[in-house]
C-alpha cells in the first residue's frame, strides 16, 4: 500500500482515539453533574443556582464551539486537538479548588470554552479518516465516546469521592485525559495519518461561517438535535443525579450504578441506529437518484419517537425511573448518530469541523434553555414531572421537522 493513503486498521484506530477524546471530554464535564448533591450542599448551592452551572458551560460551548469548529478546519484536527485536551484537563482539575458558586460559575464557562474544540475534531476526524461508507458507523461509535465518559464519571468519581472526598475527585478524573496525548501523538503523526487529517484544509476554497449554517443539511439536523436529542440529554446527564437523590432518595454511593444503564442505552440506541443506518445506505447507493437522508429518514423518525419515553410520572421506584430514562437516552443516541452522520454526507469536505461546531453549539443552546428550566420547577415545588413531560413532547415536532423538510441531494452537495 502506498504510503499516500492510509489502511483501514489505521483509519479505525484514529477514529477511536478521536471517540475516546469524546470520553474525556465527556468525562470531565459530567464529574460535576454526579457530585451535585455533595457539591450544592458542601458549597451552599441552591437548585436553581446549580441550574444555571450547568446553562455556565452550556453557554460558552455555545459561543465557542462554532469559532473552534472554524480554527480545526483552517489547522485541522491532529493538531487542534492535542492543547485543547491539556488545556481543559488543567481547568477541570481546577474545580477542586472552588470556595462557592461564583468561582464555580467562572470554572464552568472557562471548560465550556476550552473543550469547544473536542466535537468539532472528532467529527473532522471521522469524515476524513474513514471511506464514506463506513462514516455512519464510525460517528455511531463516535456517540458513544461520550456516553463512556458519562459511564465512567458516576464510578470513578463516586470511588474517588469516597476515598478523597470531592475535591480530590475532580482532580482524580482531570488526570484521565493525560494519557490520551502520547496516543494521540503516536498514531497521528506517521505520514500517512498527518496526510489524511491535513487534507483539504484550503482556506482559500472554504465557504463562509454564514454559508455553512445557512446549508439546509446544517439547519435540518441543528432542529432534529436541537429538539429531539439534546433536551433528553440535558435532563439526563445534567439533573439525573438529583432527580435520583430528591425523588427517590438515592445516596451519593448508590446514585453511580444507576446512572450507568442510562448511558449504556445511549452507546447502544448510536450503534444500532449508525449501524442501521451504514447498512441501508449501502444496499441504495447504487441508486443514484436517492439522496442520503432517504435512507435514514425512517430510521431517525423511529429514534425521535423513542425519546418520548420520557415518561417520568409513570415511575414509582428508582429502578423503572432508571430504564425510563434508559430507553429515552437509547432513542437520543440513534438521533446523534443519524443526523450528524446525514449532514456530513451533504456538506463540502472543508467544512466538517464548522458544521460540528455549529450542532455541538446547537446541543449547548438546548441545555441553556432546559436546565434552568428545571431548576426553577424543582425550587418551586413543580417537581421534575412538568419538564419531563416538556422533554418527551418536543421530540413528536422535531420528527415531524426531519419528515418534511426537503433534504439536499447528493448533487447539490457537488454545487456547494
Amino acid at each position: 500500500m502506498s504510503d499516500e493513503t492510509l489502511s483501514r486498521r489505521h483509519a479505525w484506530t484514529i477514529a477511536l482515539l478521536a471517540t475516546f477524546t469524546m470520553t474525556v471530554s465527556q468525562l470531565d464535564r459530567q464529574t460535576l453533574a454526579v457530585l451535585a448533591p455533595t457539591v450544592t450542599a458542601a458549597l451552599h448551592i441552591s437548585d436553581s443556582s446549580y441550574g444555571w452551572l450547568g446553562a455556565a458551560f452550556s453557554l460558552a460551548y455555545l459561543v465557542s464551539t462554532p469559532l473552534a469548529g472554524r480554527w480545526i478546519d483552517a489547522f485541522g484536527a491532529r493538531r487542534g486537538l492535542l492543547p485543547a485536551v491539556a488545556l481543559w484537563s488543567a481547568i477541570a482539575a481546577g474545580h477542586a479548588l472552588a470556595p462557592g458558586f461564583g468561582s464555580l460559575f467562572a470554572l464552568r464557562i472557562l471548560l465550556g470554552i476550552a473543550e469547544s474544540p473536542s466535537f468539532p475534531g472528532a467529527a473532522q476526524t471521522i469524515a476524513r479518516t474513514l471511506p464514506v461508507a463506513d462514516r455512519p458507523r464510525g460517528f455511531g461509535i463516535l456517540f458513544t465516546g461520550s456516553s463512556l465518559g458519562a459511564i465512567l464519571a458516576p464510578i470513578l468519581a463516586t470511588t474517588m469521592h469516597a476515598r478523597f472526598g470531592w475535591r480530590g475527585a475532580f482532580v482524580g478524573t482531570a488526570m484521565i485525559g493525560l494519557a490520551w496525548i502520547p496516543l494521540w501523538l503516536g498514531a497521528t503523526y506517521s505520514g500517512a495519518a498527518s496526510r489524511a487529517l491535513d487534507l483539504r484544509s484550503e482556506s482559500a476554497s472554504r465557504p463562509s461561517f454564514r454559508a455553512v449554517i445557512a446549508h439546509e443539511a446544517v439547519q435540518r439536523s441543528l432542529a432534529m438535535i436541537l429538539l429531539a436529542a439534546a433536551p433528553v440529554t440535558a435532563f439526563v446527564l445534567l439533573w439525573g443525579a438529583k432527580y435520583l437523590a430528591s425523588v427517590h432518595h438515592l445516596t451519593q454511593a448508590a446514585i453511580g450504578p444507576r446512572l450507568i444503564v442510562p448511558l449504556v442505552l445511549f452507546d447502544l440506541g448510536a450503534i444500532v441506529f449508525g449501524d442501521l443506518a451504514t447498512r441501508r445506505a449501502r444496499r441504495l447507493a447504487a441508486r443514484a437518484d436517492l439522496a442520503p437522508a432517504s435512507a435514514s429518514m425512517h430510521l431517525v423518525g423511529a429514534a425521535a419517537l423513542v425519546c418520548t419515553v420520557t415518561l417520568l410520572p409513570l415511575a414509582n421506584g428508582p429502578a423503572i425511573a432508571t430504564w425510563i430514562l434508559g430507553v429515552a437516552m437509547a432513542g437520543a443516541g440513534g438521533v446523534f448518530a443519524i443526523a450528524v452522520s446525514d449532514m456530513m454526507a451533504r456538506i463540502p469536505a472543508s467544512t466538517t469541523a464548522t458544521a460540528g461546531g455549529i450542532l455541538a453549539a446547537g446541543q449547548s443552546l438546548s441545555y441553556i434553555v432546559v436546565s434552568p428550566i428545571i431548576g426553577y420547577s424543582v425550587e418551586t415545588r413543580l417537581g421534575y414531572v412538568a419538564p419531563a413531560l416538556m422533554v418527551a413532547a418536543l421530540a413528536l415536532p422535531a420528527c415531524g421537522i426531519w419528515m418534511l423538510w426537503r433534504a439536499p441531494s447528493a448533487a447539490d452537495r457537488r454545487a456547494t
